[in-house]
């Protein structure tokens, strides 16, 4: 290759025509290139394939998780813990439980992270494996990695595409280009096109993509980009160049570590420097006073928790229709404060029924839904230049009229769909703006199979969307050698191309004055949320000649009149908007339909208020990056932009502090998807990369979906924080009461040991905690705005509820611990039943927790208050609970594991006694905070 012809990944290779593509890429279009051209340009280029970057191996991500600050200091912690164990001749058991413990909660954090990037495989699975080229004059299949640019690909219907390239030649040439660009028809590409350089992706009718697939044809085409030059693989880099941020949850999990350790740390240093200056002989017993603290200090039971109540998120959003792909996604949903979706399918229900239509004589409305053939023309007002028939003229009448018929006749005639009856629905064979043509003109006593039978296509001109119209000639019945030819497009450009307009059975000269009128009543259909199409037919006498553009084909039309459908919102969006609004959530609608159209639906459902502006595309492609962030916020409504667009959107939004959950279905909505906080994919009309980049898929594609997730992921953070509290609580009581010991009692002795701690934290914290993950949602859930994601972990008032509900643990289980010693020394022999208050110690702190987990479900009410059986898992966790506990005391081989003692009824009746204290404590805080805020009130 020359140096011009070196691989640049922004050429424009639209704007060449084919001699000019097949010089510059030094190749020919019978031979192809040869062997020692490819060797060449496969050292130069590289396989044809997509390549990954960056990225953690699944060792890396093992290791990662015992890097967690809290899982460190317990490997420590075991380490020393059977360093002593071994010296005294002990079994290290409580090391030996330790290292389980750490073992654990790094497989349960692999698991959650070791899901590997499979967007990326998405992608590489859009190429096919083989191709046809043409190499040194001979037609050979290769692997579709040794594609070099300037081969000649082969291409027929049903392939996948491998590379981008130009088409040289074509025969009936479809290709669907829906996953790239998000457009749903096939599109028709030509070989004799040279287009602008600022043409769109989708409107490049000359250029094939790597990813795409033949639906009709065949085609020879050169390879003009590969491998990560390649639409696909600028995607590919987009996706890689997203990097992944923490979630809200990580990072606050991330803090409580800190924080815990931090505090840990400083109290094994207060308490063994303050023990030793006491008592220098006391060192050892110091230290395993601290290694007790260490242990208590971290809740080992946290990540099984905050892992089942995710997954049990996941389970309850699945039965909403929304499948969580990530874990952690399930609490980020809590935070959401902006929600981006795309309008076709999401916010409408994706099938388009006529609504008006509109000729020279008659402003009709037509009734019926779906694709149902069933419904009826009423006249809502006869046009101003109609020929004044009256408003109660029959429908059986109606759709006999002259230009009636004519525009209906169109709409079956110059269509590709089929609308067929199944199992007694209505469905459409094709597109859904074609379909409801169909189902006009069937209300209307027109059949399509009758008509193409009588009216046989001979010609047409497919639709593009430079020209934004389609044309069919068929043959007229009952009369040899006369045609017609029926068109329909854009209004816009349609009526550019007529000169007459057909008024009853008369065709009269389209005016100036009828031509502004049409024009400002496509403008009020549109504006009124209608998609409008213009119609238009052309009597001949004969077939055009085979070398007839459509240009010069389409000229002197008689105008028949406008058609405005609706893709009708889906009856549960509007109330799911209103829900977003009164929860503090933004909803955005993000559309390639018309500004006009998207306002007027965005307006009905709520989304656009007075005050926001819409933006196109065309607009927002003008707009510097710093520029859009400025303007986001006042923007309730994109309109025709691309799925590239919805990148920066997103970009712009976070930059203004926005949480935002973007929805998408298309390849070229991975990046945004992968960037969003919450990426959302359609489940039935989403591609495997979307979905692959996504944190969730919406089973039914519907907006109400989503908030309804959001409900669910504010419920998950709620119930976490809930949790949270109640576990804490009890540890730093826990931590609190061993740090007293020594400097209370007149022995340094540890009142627990690091296994019975792991007990507590495990399965006295542990089974309620579980239960109350699936407490379910105060009333007020969306009735508050979004939790902050930057909000920390003890915000709102858990930190001092934390803080305070320990110190009350402490203090109640301190009082306990200097009771049931002297009542031990002073009615037992130390030397048989050397840890008998230690055990009555154990057991308070066990059984206290039982209280607070029926007094923490509910913030505000009283437990009397509460349902019991809106909740029964926490009953159930309760007394499953106290009965184990119960057998770590009664049961001997329990017994002499955990190292407890048995105690008498009286001893058993003061833990319970003393244990009821703190329910009672939760309980008298809700009444004053009650009569606080009544006082305040008064």
């Amino acid at each position: 290759m020359n140096d011009h012809s070196q691989l640049d990944s922004q050429f424009a290779w639209h704007t060449l025509a084919v001699p000019q593509t097949l010089e510059r890429l030094e190749t020919n279009a019978q031979i192809g290139l040869t062997l020692q051209q490819v060797s060449a340009r496969q050292a130069q280029f590289g396989p044809n394939e997509i390549q990954e970057t960056g990225g953690r191996t699944p060792l890396e991500i093992l290791i990662d998780q015992f890097t967690n600050v809290m899982l460190l200091m317990l490997i420590a912690v075991a380490f020393v813990s059977g360093i002593l164990d071994i010296q005294d001749g002990d079994f290290p058991k409580d090391a030996i439980a330790i290292f389980l413990i750490v073992i654990l909660n790094g497989v349960l954090g692999y698991l959650q992270e070791s899901r590997a990037e499979k967007a990326l495989a998405a992608l590489k699975n859009m190429a096919s494996p083989l191709v046809r080229v043409i190499r040194d004059g001979k037609t050979q299949e290769i692997a579709a990695k040794e594609l070099v640019p300037g081969d000649v690909m082969l291409l027929e219907a049903g392939v996948q595409v491998s590379a981008d390239g130009r088409v040289i030649e074509a025969s009936s040439l479809q290709i669907r280009e829906a996953a790239l660009t998000g457009e749903s028809n096939a599109v028709t590409k030509q070989v004799t096109l040279t287009l602008p350089e600022n043409t769109s992706l989708g409107d490049r009718l000359n250029l094939v993509y790597q990813g795409t697939e033949v639906i009709l044809g065949r085609a020879k085409v050169v390879v003009t980009k590969t491998g990560m030059n390649t639409e696909l693989g600028r995607i590919a880099a987009m996706i890689q160049g997203v990097e992944s941020e923490p979630t809200p949850l990580q990072q606050r999990m991330t803090q409580l570590g800190n924080v815990l350790v931090t505090g840990s740390l400083i109290l094994v240093a207060f308490v063994v420097i303050g023990g030793t200056l006491v008592n220098q002989s006391a060192f050892r017993d110091l230290l395993e006073i601290s290694l007790s603290m260490a242990v208590a200090v971290v809740p080992e039971g946290l990540p099984a928790v905050i892992t089942v109540t995710l997954a049990l998120g996941t389970q309850r959003m699945v039965k909403r229709n929304a499948l969580i792909r990530k874990l952690p996604a399930v609490e980020t949903l809590g935070s959401v404060s902006t929600i981006c979706s795309d309008k076709t399918g999401t916010l409408t229900q994706n099938k388009m029924v006529v609504q008006r239509v509109q000729t020279a004589s008659y402003s009709l409305r037509v009734t019926g839904e779906g694709y149902e053939p069933l419904g009826e023309f009423k006249i809502e007002n006869p046009s101003p230049s109609g020929n004044g028939h009256a408003p109660g003229i029959a429908s059986e009448q109606l759709q006999n009229d002259p230009e009636v018929r004519s525009l209906l006749l169109t709409c079956v005639l110059c269509n590709d769909a089929q609308l067929q009856e199944e199992k007694q629905q209505w469905t459409i064979l094709g597109d859904p703006t074609e379909g409801a043509l169909l189902a006009l003109a069937a209300k209307g006593q027109l059949e399509q199979k009758k008509l193409t039978r009588q009216m046989p296509r001979v010609g047409e001109f497919p639709f593009s969307s430079e020209t934004k119209r389609m044309s069919t000639i068929c043959q007229q019945p009952s009369s040899e050698g006369a045609y017609a030819m029926y068109t329909k497009g854009s209004p816009e450009l349609t009526i550019n191309r007529c000169t007459q307009i057909q008024q009853g059975a008369e065709i009269k000269p389209l005016t100036a004055e009828k031509r502004k009128e049409i024009l400002n009543q496509n403008d009020l259909m549109a504006a009124q949320g209608l998609r409008v199409l213009g119609f238009a037919y052309k009597p001949l006498t004969d077939v055009f000649p085979a070398d007839t553009s459509q240009q010069e084909a389409e000229q002197q039309l008689v105008w028949l009149g406008l058609v405005g459908m609706l893709d009708a919102p889906r009856p549960e969006v509007r109330a799911a908007v209103a829900k977003c609004r009164q929860a503090g959530i933004r909803p955005v609608m993000i559309t390639g339909d018309h500004p006009l159209t998207a306002k007027a639906i965005a307006s009905d459902l709520g989304i656009a208020q007075s005050g926001d502006r819409v933006l196109i595309g065309q607009e927002l492609e003008q707009l510097s990056q710093p520029e859009l962030e400025q303007q986001v916020e006042r923007v309730s409504v994109y309109a025709r932009v691309s799925p590239e667009h919805k990148l920066r959107i997103v970009k712009a939004l976070q930059s203004r502090g926005q949480f935002v959950a973007m929805t998408g279905d298309g390849v070229n909505d991975a990046p945004a998807l992968k960037q969003a906080d919450i990426g959302i994919a359609m489940g039935i009309t989403g591609t495997d990369v979307s979905k692959e980049a996504s944190d969730m898929v919406l089973l039914d594609d519907n907006f109400a979906t989503i908030v309804a997730a959001t409900e669910e992921g504010r419920v998950v953070y709620s119930n976490i924080r809930r949790f949270i509290k109640y576990i804490l609580g009890s540890n730093i009581g826990e931590v609190l009461t061993i740090a007293s010991a020594p400097l209370l009692l007149p022995v340094a002795d540890v009142p627990l040991t690091p296994l019975q701690i792991l007990w507590m934290n495990l399965v006295t914290d542990g089974f309620p905690a579980l239960a109350l993950a699936v407490e379910p949602p105060e009333p007020d859930v969306m009735k508050t705005p979004p939790n902050s994601p930057r909000e920390s972990i003890f915000a709102r008032g858990l930190g001092l509820y934390m803080v305070r509900i320990g110190i009350i643990f402490a203090i109640l289980t301190i009082t306990l611990m200097g009771w049931s010693y002297d009542h031990a020394t002073k009615n037992y022999n130390e030397i048989l039943q050397p840890d008998r208050w230690k055990t009555m110690v154990f057991t308070t702190l066990c059984i206290a927790q039982m209280g607070h987990a029926i007094a923490v479900r509910s913030k505000t009410r009283l437990t009397i208050e509460v349902n019991p059986f809106s909740n029964p898992y926490v009953l159930g966790a309760v007394v499953i609970t106290t009965i184990l506990q119960l057998m770590l005391i009664y049961v001997e081989p329990l017994r002499n594991f955990f190292g407890t003692q048995v105690i008498d009824g009286l001893e058993l009746l003061v833990c319970l006694g003393f244990s009821v204290l703190m329910f009672v404590w939760i309980e008298l805080e809700k009444l004053f905070v009650r009569w606080y805020k009544s006082r305040k009130k008064a």
